[in-house]
Formats: structure tokens, sequence, C-alpha cells
């Protein structure tokens, strides 16, 4: 029974959490926004910090500077066509992504949000969890461990999967932290 396995897939499941809520928009500027934004560029669909400088200057502001300014116009397309809900601002030169402050409403919407994406990420960690119970069950049932190793791996697995579980609830917290109180 491999432990290390499934403790490497519920971390994979982690770090795909920890991925979706740096792109959760929370009132201050986050250069992973638009990691999901892509332009097009010599045929190419290709993310905007592969083809621009991408600086927080400022708490609310993100500002794009091209290294080749003829993209500049695709760079300001793309963010308009994507769903992230900002306003791009074309000087000629850069481009500026002012966030603006986050309405009472807007935080509960997202609190909402990143609570779903938690409990998807949960539901993964069980399900990793079953599939492990049931290789160790598979084996027990064909004679490869006894019960009591069978009970030894079960414990094992449901302690990495709580110990996961707690992990998610502490990065929930800390990111609904900080979405209610910008």
């Amino acid at each position: 029974m491999d432990f290390n396995q499934i403790e490497e897939k519920m971390n994979k499941t982690i770090s795909v959490l920890e991925e979706n809520f740096s792109e959760v928009r929370a009132g201050r500027a986050n250069p992973a926004i638009l990691n999901k934004v892509k332009i097009d560029y010599y045929g190419t669909p290709t993310p905007i910090n592969q083809v621009a400088g991408v600086s927080v200057p400022e708490a609310r502001l993100i500002v794009i500077q091209p290294w080749d300014l003829s993209v500049l116009k695709d760079i300001e397309k793309a963010i308009i066509a994507s769903d992230i809900g900002l306003n791009p601002n074309n000087d000629g030169k850069v481009i500026r992504l002012a966030f603006p402050e986050l309405t009472e409403e807007r935080r509960k919407e997202l609190v909402k949000e990143i609570k779903k994406t938690a409990e998807e990420s949960k539901v993964a960690i069980r399900t990793i969890r079953r599939e492990g119970m049931d290789e160790a069950k598979n084996m027990q049932k064909n004679n490869l461990m006894t019960e009591d190793e069978l009970r030894d791996a079960e414990d094992k697995i449901q302690k990495i999967t709580d110990k996961k579980i707690e992990q998610i609830d502490s990065i929930l917290a800390n990111k609904e932290k900080e979405i209610i109180n910008i």
C-alpha cells in the first residue's frame, strides 16, 4: 500500500485550490488574475505575462507594459473579452487595470464562491480516500494484507485525509479573512 501516492494526489488537489484562490479578485491587485487571459500572438494563444511586463505599483493597480507595442490593442481586447470584470485603461504605451473597492455584497459573493471551491476540493480529497480504502480492501480480499493491516491502512489513510481537510479549512479561512478585511 503506497500512502505517499495517496498523499501526493491530495497535495495536488490542494495546490489546485491555492491556484484557484490566487485568481480570485479580492480587491487587491494580484497579477495571477491575468493567468487565464491569452492573446493571439503570431497565431499562438499566449499568456499576457509572456508578451509584457506585469507589475503592481500600487495596492489597487496592475500595469501591463508590452515588450512589443503592436500587441497593446490585442491585450486590451483580451482583457475586455475575459470575465475578470476590469476595464483596461490604455495610454498608448501601457495598460492600467484599476481595482475598484469591493462592495459588501460582492465580498459576500466571493466568500460563497471560495467556500464552494473549497468544498469541491474536500470532495476530491474524500474521493482519493475512498480509492485508497478500496485498494486496501482489495489487497485484503486477495490475501495480500491481513485484517489488522487493513485496519491500520484505513486508519493511516483517514489520518492523512483529516490532515488535508484541515489544511483546506485553514486556506479557506485565510482567504475569507483576506476578502472580508480589505
